[in-house]
């Protein structure tokens, strides 16, 4: 575990297989990092605006946009990271090209260069999340200010299956680029994205296909020369009978059978042969969850990364009006431990 504002992590990539819940992984990420007084910026770059859905809130645009503040000093924002946006930005601040970068996109050739291209896309993706990450503020009556604007920046990134060359891509881009500015600032970016201070938090559930990409995810990543914070397990279930009537629905005895009913005629049920086998049959199901839950888990603790856990929210996660977040989602802000919060690889 690290202490202090300069050893946490400065950037939180967030991923996992699809389905798993990253982005409210990201959400609570961030909700959790703000309520601790720190000025947090949660980046989505996959277009679903998803993380308006999970804080209702108005859906993020490519400016950055305040949503919300705490009586701790912590402030969040939001932000939807553009392709296109994002190049006519950066031919308009790196070749001073002005209004004709504006023209270029109204042509088409912001489009064309963005899709044609292989990587400009996570090149631009990856570009602008480290320029947020890395920008320094100015002091209100005063001169230049070397204080960066955000404490953290929480990215809602893509899925397992893309991480590692999503990441990679400007270390790619260095090897093509010969010299000049391109390559400079790929070689900058590569090397924000591999300090220590830039972790990746892998999620996944308890279940085979997601646990399995999860455990691929963190050994490509750690080979390719990016820090992994924590496997993040999502929606874990609290189990709903003891271990010892787990035991006695594996053996499957009679004796089970005759207990079962006793305890329904005990508790003024109606009981017959039907329903007994129909809550036999939902015993033994339960039962196979549980135990591939438990081998999942295993794998899980073999990885050299802290695991930790994040509890299945029965009542949803939705915000009412008005409220960032729901009460579900607080619940998993609550629950996340400081080995997230504070990760620095």
């Amino acid at each position: 575990m690290t202490s202090g504002r300069d050893s946490r992590a400065r950037l939180h990539v967030v991923t996992g297989k699809g389905g798993t819940g990253k982005t409210t992984v990201s959400g609570a990420l961030a909700l959790a990092l703000t309520m601790a007084g720190q000025r947090v910026l949660l980046v989505e770059v996959e277009g679903r605006q998803g993380i308006a859905a999970l804080l209702g809130t108005a859906e993020l645009g490519a400016q950055e946009q305040v949503l919300a503040t705490t009586d701790t000093g912590g402030r969040l924002s939001g932000l939807a990271v553009d392709a296109r946006a994002s190049l006519v930005e950066y031919l308009a601040t790196n070749y001073r090209l002005g209004r004709t970068a504006g023209v270029l996109d109204r042509i088409g050739a912001v489009e064309f260069a963005t899709s044609i291209a292989p990587g400009v896309r996570d090149v631009l993706l990856t570009g602008k999340v480290y320029e947020a990450a890395r920008r320094t503020g100015r002091h209100a009556g005063s001169g230049p200010s070397t204080e960066s604007v955000y404490d953290a920046v929480v990215l809602d990134a893509p899925p397992t299956g893309r991480i590692t060359p999503f990441l990679a891509v400007n270390r790619e881009v260095g090897h093509l680029a010969t010299r000049g500015p391109i390559r400079g600032q790929a070689e900058t970016i590569t090397h924000f994205l591999q300090d220590r201070r830039t972790v990746v938090h892998v999620v996944t559930l308890l279940e085979e296909m997601p646990v399995r990409e999860a455990i691929e995810a963190v050994a490509e990543l750690t080979a390719a020369g990016f820090h992994v914070g924590s496997v993040v397990v999502n929606r874990e279930r609290d189990p709903i009978v003891t271990p010892g009537h787990l035991r006695r629905v594996r053996a499957g005895t009679d004796a089970l059978v005759a207990s079962v009913a006793a305890d329904l005629d005990a508790a003024g049920v109606a009981t017959s042969s039907e329903l007994v086998t129909a809550l036999l049959a939902e015993a033994v199901d339960h039962t196979a969850r549980v135990d591939l839950e438990s081998e999942q888990a295993a794998l899980l603790e073999e990885v050299d990364v802290p695991v930790v856990h994040l509890p299945e929210i029965p009542e949803g996660l939705d915000a009412p009006d008005g409220e960032l977040g729901g009460a579900g989602l607080r619940r998993l802000v609550e629950s996340l431990p400081t080995e997230v919060t504070e990760a620095a690889g």
